[in-house]
């Protein structure tokens, strides 16, 4: 049953980034992304006894196809694809590869991999297990080069440790091979290994997605009751109800633009004149006084644009956050 599941989520992971290449521009990247986590849900999916079994059975091939089993080969032969797709990841990443030779170098990729899988099928499936270990220290180096405390960063991250520990596994299958037992899953041992690797490859390919929603809807939160004052003394900011119906990510975009115009907005009515005092360098002194200026605009001192400008080297995504939650501590 465990391996049914695992199954499911590299399926339901590999789902998700088809539907991105769909609606965002199919980059050599995010192709090749999608091939890795397609050849690995089609590997653990092998991988399961019964699918296994059901594959030696019809393809009439217990006895093995040059000493293993023919859902071994299959399922040694699709990680190959897996390393050979996230090589072409690796390449890219490193800085002397000019971008006009990503398409023709990913290319130049996958036909080596194709190469390695008629090899697998003809010679031996040593060659495919050699192939994932050799491409693998590679991609796990770059991976390291390539670590940063960024969501793209913690992706690569997930990714990295991953293939460490599949071209780890892959040495083993060379070592001592338990895959070559006909009748008997491929990678069967040790299972849970090979499962954890796949999931973790899975919530790498899709972890800039997973952190940007839930960002967004922490956004969305923490900016409402500011968003809710605001917009309701300037609704001219707010375009049309329609963007409730977008995605999560756009919401809180146009949430954080509305608090920005409309801040700018209440700055620059001219009906008294503004605070001669520079704002000060502290950011939560600044958001804390821009916060009680939001909530009592008539008694308060007014703020001009100098004030309510995000400041130097802050985001207006993050200045915004800390406006809001100076207004709901000051609530």
């Amino acid at each position: 049953m465990t391996a049914w599941l695992v199954a499911l989520l590299v399926w339901m992971a590999a789902g998700a980034r088809v539907g991105r290449v769909i609606v965002r521009p199919a980059t050599t990247i995010r192709l090749a992304i999608v091939v890795a986590v397609i050849a690995v849900a089609a590997a653990v999916t092998v991988a399961i006894p019964e699918v296994a079994r059901a594959i030696d059975k019809a393809g009439q091939a217990e006895g093995g196809v040059n000493g293993a089993s023919l859902s071994a080969t299959i399922g040694t032969s699709l990680w190959v694809c897996f390393a050979g797709a996230v090589t072409a990841i690796a390449i890219a990443a490193w800085r002397f590869v000019a971008q006009r030779f990503l398409r023709p170098i990913a290319a130049a990729t996958y036909v080596a991999a194709a190469i390695v899988v008629l090899a697998t099928f003809v010679w031996s499936v040593d060659i495919g297990w050699i192939a994932v270990v050799a491409t693998g220290a590679f991609i796990v180096i770059t991976g390291l080069r390539n670590l940063a405390w960024t969501p793209l960063g913690r992706g690569i991250a997930l990714f990295t440790a991953a293939t460490a520990v599949v071209a780890v596994l892959a040495a083993l299958q060379v070592v001592d091979p338990p895959s070559r037992v006909p009748g008997v899953a491929p990678f069967a041992t040790p299972g849970w290994a090979w499962s954890a690797a796949a999931c973790v490859i899975a919530l790498g390919s899709v972890w800039i997605l997973i952190e940007v929603w839930f960002r967004a809807k922490l956004l969305l939160r923490r900016t409402r009751s500011l968003h809710k004052s605001l917009t309701d003394r300037f609704p001219e900011v707010v375009m049309s109800d329609g963007y409730r119906r977008t995605t999560t990510v756009l919401r809180a975009s146009d949430q954080v633009a509305n608090i920005m115009d409309a801040l700018y907005l209440q700055s620059g009515g001219g009906i008294a004149p503004a605070r001669p005092n520079p704002p000060p360098e502290s950011r939560n002194e600044r958001a804390a006084a821009v916060a009680q200026w939001v909530r009592d605009p008539e008694t308060g001192t007014p703020l001009d644009a100098k004030w309510v400008t995000p400041p130097d080297g802050v985001s207006a995504r993050r200045w915004v956050v800390a406006v809001a939650r100076a207004y709901s501590d000051g609530s």
